[in-house]
Formats: structure tokens, sequence, C-alpha cells
């Protein structure tokens, strides 16, 4: 079986790291009110935004990285998305970029988090780190008065028992509580989704590698991506290659997930990788850079490859979170010094990790939100990824503030997309976006990458007329799903822990579940509806 350009099943059913490149929120949000409500002790500015599938947390950190260039103001952060296991992904790159100076390098600090965000298969002396650091976590979860101490810029209360039960078993399963290698063989399952993706084509992926590349991601503005790395990470996962590549043989944990699988009548809970095996992690970090010279070309090639970019501008955002969340790890670098010594008093001073809160929702909340007062009109900026398109609702616009701001993901780094499909994606998130009350912002330069509204005076409504949904973004779940004895099962007591095991669970037409009504656009690597989608999927025998 040959997959065709177009199916969209290479981007998998959970994302792991983002299709665009980081956004400080700041700069996407209305500028300060100076009547605003304000925090009531320091009387500091407050900016609450809202971030659906924002799944790596790397607007996050950019934000908190350039902090220092706006006036002050605490951030409070609420994270929604489909599975725990990003939920868990999150706290884990935070509590790294937040790890103090004194007991991890900057270098060491920026190669383990390239390496966990964006590697299959890790060093061991990474894989030591997760499994320590997911042990902590594991021990902090079900402790609330404990992890307020150790870690005050999280705050799971929102999240249902049920939730931070599931998120546990996340942290444990990370910190090797079951059989070694075998608990998650990724290589093995890496090359059966790409024999499963490929189909026929899979003896010729060097050459497949090639098109997708210099055909697509190239002519879409990711021309700093070099060949080797592209066709390294489509062949074995491994993104970014610090060290000689006999070093990476450690299963990357943080890349594992679950589904409920149907299988000869009973469904069985299965445990594999079902992230992107298309584009890669090269965009969020890798193609766009403020130090100019590092994409400039010779010869009509660029200089840098997307690896080299993005170890420059983690290394750059982990020492600006280190001057401002750290001032005593900077007190020795006399650049950091000058720019402490040029800047305001408050802009210099050390806010703290108590100037942010990251807040996590209830995987299923987005269409419930504004029944709560507290969210109703409270997020100055709310930001969709192109995976939680579909979310986009009149009941979600009700939570952002009037004159609030939205931002969403377009999708013109999805190489299974065609130019036609993305131009129609696009139309179809301005649609969606009238209809929950938003506008086209006004003087705004055009983005192929992001769209920009806010908060018009109408409350929206139903739409007058809608873009037809493309065959593509509503393929089966199927064509995605390799056999289920290339599969590793969990053990025994194990669920997913982004949908509970139901005996109730309808057994639908897949095809009639998966495609979606017209007025909800569901992107190739969103879970609309989790629960339905893994009880009625059926793998290929």
């Amino acid at each position: 079986m040959t997959t065709p350009a177009g199916t969209g099943t290479g981007f998998g059913s959970v994302s792991w790291w983002g299709l665009s490149p980081a956004l400080d929120l700041q700069a996407e949000s209305p500028p300060v009110d100076p009547d605003s409500k304000a925090d009531t002790e320091n009387r500091i500015p407050e900016l609450d935004v809202l971030l659906l599938g924002s799944v790596d947390g790397r607007h996050l950190l950019q934000t908190l990285a350039g902090a220092a260039l706006w006036p002050r103001r605490r951030f409070n952060f609420y994270v929604l998305e489909n599975n725990l296991e990003a939920v868990a992904r999150h706290m884990l790159i935070f509590s790294l970029a937040l790890e103090e100076p004194e007991k991890m390098g900057l270098q060491e600090k920026t190669e383990t988090f390239m390496e966990v965000w964006g590697n299959a298969l890790l060093r061991p002396t990474v894989a030591a780190f997760v499994r320590a650091q997911a042990d902590l976590l594991a021990h902090l979860v079900p402790e609330p008065d404990l992890m307020a101490q150790q870690l005050p810029w999280l705050n799971l209360s929102t999240l249902k028992f049920r939730e931070r039960d599931a998120l546990e078993a996340v942290f444990r399963f990370w910190a090797g509580g079951e059989r070694g290698r075998e608990a998650f063989p990724v290589s093995r399952l890496w090359d059966s989704r790409l024999r499963h993706y490929l189909g026929s084509r899979y003896d010729a992926r060097r050459g497949v590698s090639d098109w997708d590349l210099r055909m697509k991601l190239h002519d879409r503005g990711a021309q700093v991506i070099h060949i080797h790395e592209f066709r390294r990470w489509r062949d074995t996962g491994v993104a970014f290659e610090l060290r000689d590549s006999s070093a990476y043989h450690v299963p990357n944990r943080t890349l594992a997930s679950g589904r409920l699988l149907s299988h000869r009548g009973e469904r069985v809970a299965a445990r594999g990788y079902w992230g992107d095996i298309a584009t890669g992690p090269f965009v969020a970090f890798g193609i766009e850079t403020h130090d100019k010279s590092l994409l400039r070309t010779s010869n009509g090639q660029p200089v840098k490859t997307a690896g080299e970019i993005t170890q420059y501008n983690v290394t750059e955002l982990f020492r600006e979170l280190a001057a401002r969340w750290h001032p005593r790890a900077t007190q020795g670098d006399p650049e950091q010094e000058q720019q402490r010594m040029s800047g305001s008093a408050e802009q210099t001073s050390a806010p703290g990790r108590e100037s942010f809160t990251l807040h996590f929702l209830p995987l299923d909340s987005a269409q419930t939100l504004h029944h709560r007062n507290c969210y109703k009109g409270r997020f100055q900026l709310l930001y969709v990824a192109c995976g939680m398109v579909h979310l986009l609702s009149p009941e979600l616009g009700a939570c952002v503030a009037p004159g609030g701001n939205l931002t969403v993901e377009l999708a013109p780094y999805l190489v299974d997309l065609r130019p036609d499909q993305l131009q129609q994606f696009s139309t179809r998130v301005g649609e969606l976006a009238q209809a929950a009350g938003f506008a086209p912002q006004a003087g705004t330069k055009s983005s192929e990458t992001f769209a920009r509204f806010c908060k018009s005076g109408s409350a929206g409504g139903a739409l007058e007329s809608e873009t037809p949904l493309p065959e593509v973004l509503a393929s089966p779940l199927e064509a995605m799903s390799p056999p289920l004895g290339d599969l590793t099962p969990p053990l025994e007591g194990w669920a997913p822990s982004s949908v509970p095991l139901q005996s109730s669970e309808s057994q639908g037409s897949l095809r009639e579940v998966l495609a979606p009504p017209r007025e909800v656009l569901v992107m190739p690597n969103s879970e609309s509806d989790s629960k339905t989608w893994e009880s009625n999927l059926t793998p290929r025998e």
C-alpha cells in the first residue's frame, strides 16, 4: 500500500513539538492597561494567557526570557492539552529550564533540553537525568503542599483527581518503573510507523525525505534545515546529534503515549510512538534567530544547520532565563553586568519564580471554561495551535476579555498538506475566528505561520458560508496505525492517561467518527475526541 502525499498520517495523533517558531507572547498581547487589575501586594499588572496545544512550552519560555524588554508584569499561563503526556513534558521541560545554574551548567542544560525535547534516543547521562527528575515529579504530584514549596510556579489544582493519578503514573513510567528498553522499544516502533506511513515507498525513503525537504519545507521558508539532519531524523528519530552517533541508544520514554486499540473484538491498551514522523522538531527554534549572521548563505547554501541554530537559540534563551531568574549566577559575566547597569531598576530587579504561574486545565475543559466566572472574559490573549483549531468556538471566545487578542498557528510546515489545502485551512481559521467573536487585527503584517485577530464587539455566531473540509483532514486513523504486533502493550492495570478505560464506549464507524461535521476542522495531528478515536481504532492485521 502506497500512502499518497496529502493523507496527513505522518503527523500522528499526539504532538510532541511545535510546528511554528517560538513567540514572545507579550508581543502578541494588548499593551498594558494602566487601569487593569494588578497584583494586590506589589501592584504589578497581570497578563493572563490561555494556550491550547502549545505542546512544548516554547512560547512560554520565550516570553519569560524576553520579559526584561517589557514593562514588568506577572504572568498567568493557563495551558490546555489533549493528553497528559504533553502535560508531563511541560513540567519536565520547565523544571529543566529553571534548574539552578550551580547544579547544571548552561551547555549541559542546552544539550539535555534538545535531546529530551527532540530525540527518540538519548545518551545514558541524559536518560539518567530524565529518570531522576521523573522520580522527583512523581513524588510531588500527589503532595500539593510539597509541590508548592519546591515548584512554586506550578499549579495542578484544576486537574481532576484521576488526571493527577494518571500523571503520576506517567512519571513512574519515565522513572523506569517497568522493565528496561523493551518497555518502549522506540527504534522498532519508529520503523514500524515509518513503514506503515510510506508503504511501498519505504525502500525509496531517502528520496522521499529529499523531496519533502527540498520541495516543501525549503519552499515554505525552512531553508536552513540540512538534508543530512533531516534524513537522519526521518530514519532514526534522532534530530540533534550532539555527540557521536553511537552514544544515542537509550529510548526517550517521554515520547511514549498510550492508545486503546480494538483487536479481534477486544480492546487492548497499547503503548507506542504516535507522534510526528514527517516534519521534525527543527521549526520551533531552528529556522529563525535574532543573530542574522547565522542565516547567511554561501554559494546559495546556508552556512548553519537548523540543529546549530537551535542550539544557539536555546543557549541564549537559557542564558536570559538565568540572568532574570537566577541573577547571582551571572554576576561574573561582564556582558550581563553591563545590561543590568544600563537597564532601569524596575526591569533589572530580579522578579523571582513567583512572578509567573503555570496552570494546567483539565483535558476536556475547552468548551466548559466559560461556565466558570473566574475564566469568563479573563484572558488578554488566546493562543490556539493548528492541531486544536477545532476547539475555537464562541464558548471559548467568551473567555477572552474585550480588546483581547487571538493568535492561531497555521500549517505551512505540515508537509503532507498541499498548497490548496493550506489555503483552505487558513480560510477556515478566519471563519472560525469570526464565529467566535474575533476580527482580523488591523495593521499587522500578513504571515503564513500565524493568523492574528482581536476581540470584536459582536458576539459571533453561526457561519453563513463554510469552507469545505478537505478529505485529507479527516483521514481514518487506521491509516496511521501499524499492526498491533508492532506495538508494546503496557503492563497490566495501565491505562492511557488521556482517556479512562470504559466498557460503555460505542463502536461506531471509523469514518463516521473521524470525519467531523464541516463546522469543525480537525488537523491531522490532533485528537478532537481522544476517547472515541482510541476506543474505535482497529489496527491492520
